[in-house]
């Protein structure tokens, strides 16, 4: 069976992408303030994921620098990268708006919040590897998603203006009392780098236990996401005519908003606020590949994956030994990106 031009072209640029996943992944393991060859890097990542057993021709500390230290940041990075970029094409396809991003109804807001009133409460606890911070970050963006549908939800139906508005009002809101707390808190103003820290963004992975939580939310909600993408596509045709095709308009729109804000704030708890990932990567691979989400959900969690594994490297090599926050490099590389296919594509862009 002949395969069609335009899927062999997909399908190899899913692979290239792929590709570059993996070596991003790879140079990213190697790089750090301790050097490490390349080939050890390899040798180490072989002889324990895969069926190898190469001679230790390295160090022991070498050994735990790379598997307890660098490779777990690195797959936590790819993870964020990729759960905000899937939830930014998912976004931009419910919304039918291409300036959506992973916290255009308020998860930004939300997870800020809980943050902060993590930070400010008396007590200290850790579940499955998280924190206080990381969990209230992750409750809060999804009580805040939960909060804006509810608001915009009027007579069995959720106009996507009434949320629009909701979230601006709402993220507005919570922004506001966050920054209350954090002035009129003595205890927050000495703990203010770990404020500024999250809001700026920033892989923050301990180790394989909170991989091991983070991981299978995101990959799922990958999964999901591509299996439903049929019914994202008929959202390109207004609500009337999704429904025309068979798709139940608001339950979907439930759906595909629960499913992008459950992949957001599992990159937060990991990440803070990150900018410019879930709209720079859609955006751009929607100029490339076409307005078909089956596609383009594989690809943007691969590219969304790769290029914040790039951005966290740069972000902890650039100004070594001082490490810089991640959402400064994403968005001094996305906005000038984004501000290029704007102009360049404007005129083509079509969801």
């Amino acid at each position: 069976m002949r395969i069609p031009s335009g899927r062999r072209r997909h399908i190899g640029i899913i692979l290239l992408l792929l590709l570059a996943l993996i070596g991003c992944l790879a140079v990213a393991t190697a790089i750090g303030s301790v050097s490490v060859p390349f080939g050890d890097v390899l040798k180490i990542c072989w002889n324990k994921l895969l069926p190898f057993d190469f001679g230790p021709t390295w160090r022991t500390v070498d050994e735990t620098i790379i598997l307890d230290v660098r490779l777990p940041r690195v797959i936590g990075g790819a993870l964020v990268g990729a759960g905000l970029a899937t939830a930014g094409v998912l976004l931009q396809g419910l919304l039918r708006n291409p300036m959506a991003d992973p916290y255009i109804i308020g998860t930004s807001a939300g997870s800020a919040l809980g943050a902060t009133a993590a930070m400010l409460l008396p007590i200290s606890m850790a579940f499955l590897g998280f924190g206080m911070v990381p969990m209230l970050a992750f409750a809060g963006a999804l009580s805040t998603v939960f909060l804006v549908y509810y608001l915009a939800r009027v007579g069995g139906r959720t106009p996507i203006v009434s949320m629009l508005l909701a979230g601006f009002v709402v993220s507005a809101m919570l922004t506001a009392f966050m920054f209350l707390i954090i002035t009129i808190s003595d205890s927050l103003h000495s703990r203010f780098s770990s404020v500024y820290g999250f809001l700026m963004g920033g892989v923050s992975v301990s180790g394989w236990g909170q991989i091991a939580v983070t991981a299978p939310i995101i990959l799922v909600g990958i999964m999901l996401a591509r299996l439903w993408s049929f019914r994202l596509n008929a959202f390109a045709l207004g609500e009337e005519g999704a429904a025309h095709v068979g798709v139940e308009v608001e339950r979907n729109k439930a759906l595909f908003l629960a499913l992008g804000s459950v992949l957001t704030a599992a990159a937060v708890s990991i990440s803070g606020l990150i900018g410019f990932v879930g709209l720079v990567i859609p955006h751009a691979l929607r100029l490339v590949l076409g307005p078909d989400h089956r596609i383009m959900i594989p690809a943007c969690a691969l590219a969304g994956a790769a290029f914040l594994v790039i951005a966290d490297t740069l972000a902890r090599t650039v100004a070594s030994p001082r490490e810089l926050p991640v959402g400064i490099i994403t968005a001094l590389i996305g906005a000038p990106v984004f501000l290029y296919l704007l102009r360049r594509g404007g005129k083509e862009y079509s969801l």
